[in-house]
């Protein structure tokens, strides 16, 4: 990957801004300074720092966060040929996504090596929310929107207590907040359809303590020092659930 969009992803600067830090001199790899725009690097093995302080420690998995657009699979290929993670996200290391979402929805993914913490944020038992932006079709009723809340049954069983709260009321729409911890397939779009109130739009903008920001379709950055933290604080909380 080039120095200046390592940077950038990382949430160190701007695109431009890196170019400026990097032009400076106040960018090392390996220990050297590095000034030539568009050095390639190795964002897993290489020790990079900006004015001393390194960039992020040598992880022992990589965690990115993509903001998956429609029309992509979640999966990192297709033995068909559709467009898949894969195809958005091309680094040395083997990932998966954790927190999939259907071909038609849209946001937040986890792409990792990590299958433990992949569990941990996804298994039911861990109760870690996935927040959502939906668009449905028509202005759902306070009962409707109380049954949603409360669980409805779907397919012989009953979904959990979701929050969920009305963000805006379009002229034939209205753009919902919906807090889960249960992600059956397709969940959300059964439960609306169910209600009367088809899906128009889905967007995941949340999983547990990593927030979508400002990332736009398709792109990807790698979560920062403090995000990683996040995670392996989960990570502790869930080993130490599974010793009680």
């Amino acid at each position: 990957m080039r120095l200046q969009k390592l940077l950038a992803h990382a949430g160190v600067a701007s695109r431009r801004k890196a170019e400026e830090l990097i032009r400076q001199g106040r960018v090392t790899v390996n220990g050297q300074v590095v000034i030539e725009l568009g050095s390639q690097v190795d964002p897993v093995h290489d020790d990079i720092r900006v004015d001393g302080r390194r960039l992020q420690p040598r992880p022992d998995h990589v965690y990115i966060l993509l903001n998956k657009p429609r029309g992509v699979l979640s999966a990192m290929d297709d033995a068909q040929g559709r467009r898949s993670l894969g195809d958005l996200v091309r680094v040395p290391v083997r990932l998966y996504p954790v927190g999939r979402l259907d071909v038609t929805s849209e946001g937040l993914i986890l792409l990792t090596d990590d299958g433990e913490l992949a569990h941990l944020l996804t298994h039911p038992r861990y109760r870690h929310e996935k927040e959502y932006r939906v668009l449905v079709e028509g202005h759902p009723s306070d009962q409707a929107l109380a049954a949603w809340r409360r669980g409805v049954m779907l397919k012989g069983r009953p979904t959990a207590p979701a929050r969920v709260e009305v963000l805006r009321r379009e002229k034939e729409a209205t753009l919902l907040r919906v807090v889960m911890h249960e992600g059956r397939k397709r969940q959300i779009r059964q439960v609306a359809a169910l209600l009367g109130h088809p899906v128009r739009r889905l967007t995941r903008v949340r999983l547990g303590p990593l927030h979508l920001g400002t990332l736009e379709p398709g792109q990807w950055r790698y979560l920062t020092p403090r995000e990683v933290q996040a995670l392996e604080l989960i990570r502790r909380q869930g080993k130490q659930g599974g010793r009680g």
